[in-house]
């Protein structure tokens, strides 16, 4: 996938759901220990714009998912702080990624729905090192192709953001017991 040999790029789609979607987020940070967790969401009202979001929220869940649930009191943990910001900085990603065609925004607010909740739950599960960015819908102009090849540059961006706060003690390594590949979901 062009992001280097010693990352193994492990993908999971997640539901619509609340529950469900809180339930493997916490799974993946426990089972696959990720050095980084990368959430992609469809902005299906942008055109050609890919916007890099900064921090989760933790309050403001008012609408329903797929399953009709809401979280309680529109929260989704009752004890996590308000806001959580990524250990990837997304303002010098947005000031450093230029691709001719699409335009890269940066946002601190990933909505108030899904998106946003499992932005939150993966930096508080783990431990900030997650990212999220909202992609356009596939048309004539932003092909899987074309689309494929702009998360690459970004995500491979990320991953030496990564690289250079494990050289300062940043204790962004983690390792899976039964290999020494680095995982990136």
């Amino acid at each position: 996938m062009g992001l280097g040999s010693d990352i193994d790029l492990q993908i999971v789609q997640l539901p619509v759901s609340y529950q469900k979607t809180k339930e493997l987020v916490w799974k993946i940070w426990t089972t696959l220990q990720p050095l980084l967790t990368v959430h992609i969401g469809l902005a299906s009202s942008s055109k050609a714009i890919i916007i890099l979001e900064q921090c989760g929220k933790n309050k403001g869940y008012k609408e329903k998912d797929v399953c009709g649930y809401c979280p309680q009191d529109g929260c989704c943990l009752l004890d996590g702080p308000e806001r959580i910001d990524s250990t990837i900085d997304m303002k010098t990603l947005w000031k450093t990624v230029a691709v001719e065609g699409i335009d890269i925004l940066f946002s601190r607010d990933a909505g108030g729905y899904i998106c946003d909740y499992t932005y939150y739950t993966s930096l508080y599960y783990g431990n900030r090192r997650a990212a999220f960015i909202h992609v356009p819908p596939l048309s004539k102009s932003v092909t899987a192709d074309f689309l494929g090849r702009v998360l690459q540059i970004i995500i491979l961006e990320m991953l030496k953001q990564c690289g250079r706060n494990r050289e300062q003690g940043g204790g962004f390594t983690r390792r899976h017991s039964s290999s020494a590949q680095q995982y990136l979901t």
